[in-house]
């Protein structure tokens, strides 16, 4: 139930069933949230009384914990009055397993605070099984002593489940264990070696006991999360959406970045909720929803088709549904192109490119070893058929996606090289046989050796290598950039650095190219893309008084995960049947990333399954706005340079 009236509300948030605060960033939102959960903190120690915490882990509450830490070392915020409960943890899992939300929290908070040992308290993942509920009525009773809950966190699954609470769950739901949905184990698979390792069951704090703490605010960043976060916010509260029963709390807030909340109805149809800004976007953006929901194509469209959506204020502004539905279908139109270098020798005034130089210099940005031939594998073989100069940086190794058994194979093979072929044992035998010992004693608590990782990235490296072979780059083109903030065999990361930003600064300025593709998947579940992403705009905003730079053109496409939305598609490269398998074959080249994604998400379709479903349906939206059908597009965004 809000906890607001209407006469506090502006139209834009009229649809809205919570409070909900929308931030540019996810840095910026949880630097909001920590705020509040710091002068909580000392407004409660200048009363003299503890603070009581309910905390969450994953990704989406790292930014949170680590602004908290700053402000524990850099201004003096004290812990030591604070008493935390922790959501959940995997069953069954050890504390210091790689994936155990026990040590999550000790890494990213409770080791970089003054936080009393004491007073952590976080489901256990070794408790017999014939005690779990004895165990389980435990941890409510510590939540009760300690005066209930002031504050939780929350994150939320794209499944809607809190904590791990799945879709189901009763509103009265107490803390217990639960089966993990598979959509929930299928997200969080990234974590570990493959989903057959990811445990069926944890222990969670249930419905019930997260609506009894006083606060509740939860976080979402990203756009995989803005479906969900529509269907929390805007739809009925359900149990079949747990975030949903959230709108029962008479003081929740979700905090949001402006990606969580583009399907907020304010930013989705903001025609809908009040005034709208009528940009060349939003008219392209309103008319392409209008003839997807009515189901017509774009010139069909009818003056009443807009009177009834909603939309007559465009017809106030343009006088009529024709013109209106030319301009956006010319727009779109103007975007589908087989020439993504620019057609030479020919002025196009609305083609998305320029036709000069011919022959441009380009270099594609792939955060990992494949997402160039996955993510824009077509427009790649065309821009190097096209005799354009073609340049690939991998910006990571990838090493710590591919699994051990991918290992064993090729070491398996090169040791038996060296017999088959009668070599002496070599130091390069010795490593191979230390790194199979290693794998087959590796338990959950351990990284991969160094060695191990040298290999995976190899694979890897390779595996790349191919790929441009077979489209036709040559050797001298291809550029292993390794970039240091990935190498930490984890798949938490470090920060960027500088040393990343000047190795990408120096082969931009080798290169000087005409066009830069970049990956901008921010629906990446590790965050690898968007960290790439980060360093590429710095380097370029460090590189913009170069004389080279006024020719550059910075185009962003997007990976495995998700498409651009189709009103803001700038160049559409269309594909033929033909076309889509040879960039199949080109994926199927990555052996190591086939027939099982260890970093899958929420999917659990390969990649060649994802990019093909991906760029028919692009294709096929184009095809219900009434332009042309190809088999496949692949889509993307220019960027405008210099860089704010």
């Amino acid at each position: 139930m809000k906890s607001f009236s209407r006469l506090d509300m502006d139209l834009k948030d009229s649809f809205e069933q919570v409070p909900v605060e929308i931030f540019s960033s996810a840095e910026e939102g949880s630097r909001s949230v920590a705020l509040e959960v710091a002068g909580l903190i000392r407004a409660r120690q200048e009363e003299g009384r503890g603070c009581v915490l309910g905390l969450a882990t994953g990704s989406t509450p790292k930014l949170l914990y680590a602004e908290l830490v700053r402000m524990h070392r850099q201004e003096g915020l004290s812990f030591r009055n604070v008493v935390t409960f922790n959501l959940d943890e995997y069953y069954p899992i050890a504390p210091d397993a790689l994936q155990s939300y026990n040590r999550f929290m000790r890494e990213q908070f409770f080791d970089q605070v003054d936080l009393p040992a004491a007073n952590i308290h976080i489901p256990d993942g070794t408790v017999p099984k014939d005690r779990i509920k004895e165990y389980c009525e435990t941890y409510e009773e510590e939540i009760e002593k300690s005066g209930g809950i002031d504050l939780q966190i929350l994150g939320i699954g794209n499944n809607g489940h809190i904590g791990f609470n799945e879709p189901g769950s009763h509103l009265n739901s107490r803390t217990r264990l639960i089966a993990l949905d598979n959509s929930t184990r299928l997200a969080n698979a990234y974590e570990f070696a493959n989903l057959a390792q990811v445990p069926r069951l944890a222990i969670t704090a249930g419905i019930q006991t997260i609506l009894k703490a006083k606060r509740i605010i939860l976080l979402a960043w990203g756009s995989h999360k803005a479906p969900v976060i529509r269907r929390a916010v805007e739809k009925h509260s359900t149990e079949q959406v747990p975030a949903s029963l959230l709108q029962q709390h008479g003081d929740v807030r979700f905090v949001l970045d402006d990606q969580a909340a583009a399907d907020l109805t304010r930013n989705k149809s903001p025609w809908l909720t009040g005034e709208c800004v009528w940009t060349s976007r939003m008219i392209r953006k309103a008319v392409c929803t209008l003839a997807l929901e009515v189901k017509k194509p774009i010139l069909m469209l009818t003056d009443n088709d807009y009177n009834d959506h909603g939309l007559s204020d465009l017809l106030v502004q343009f006088g009529s549904a024709y013109d209106i539905n030319l301009l956006v279908f010319n727009g779109m139109k103007d975007s589908i192109t087989g020439w993504p270098g620019g057609k030479p020798n020919v002025q196009i005034p609305n083609h998305p490119e320029r036709s000069e130089p011919a022959t441009k210099r380009v270099l594609i940005f792939s955060p990992h070893p494949d997402d160039d031939i996955i993510s824009m594998g077509g427009t790649f073989i065309r821009l190097v058929e096209q005799g354009h100069e073609v340049h690939i940086a991998y910006q990571t190794s990838g090493n710590i996606a591919v699994t051990d058994e991918f290992v064993l194979r090729f070491i398996d093979f090169a040791v038996g090289f060296d017999e088959i072929f009668g070599i002496d044992k070599s130091r390069a035998s010795m490593i191979l046989e230390n790194a199979k010992t290693s794998i087959r004693s590796k338990t959950s608590s351990d990284l991969d050796t160094p060695e191990i990782r040298a290999i995976k990235g190899l694979i890897r490296r390779c595996e790349a290598k191919a790929t441009c072979r077979y489209v036709g780059v040559r050797d001298e083109n291809i550029h292993f950039q390794n970039l240091p903030f990935y190498e930490t065999g984890a798949v938490e990361k470090n920060p960027a650095g500088d040393q990343d930003i000047r190795i990408t600064m120096d082969l931009i300025r080798k290169i000087r190219p005409h066009q830069i593709y970049a990956a901008a998947d921010l629906a990446d579940p590790h965050g690898t893309h968007k960290v790439c992403l980060d360093i590429i705009f710095e380097a370029l905003r460090r590189l913009e008084g170069e004389s080279f730079m006024k020719d550059c053109w910075l185009w962003l496409y997007r990976g495995a995960w998700q498409e651009w939305d189709i009103y803001d598609i700038e160049m559409a490269i269309p594909m033929s049947p033909d076309q889509v398998v040879q960039k199949r074959n080109g994926i199927f080249i990555h052996q190591s990333q086939k027939d099982g994604v260890v970093f899958q998400g929420s999917d659990s379709r390969e990649f060649w399954q994802r990019a093909e479903e991906r760029n028919a349906g692009t294709a096929d939206l184009y095809d219900r706005l009434g332009l042309p059908k190809y088999a496949a597009l692949e889509a993307f965004v220019r960027h405008p340079l210099p860089l704010p």
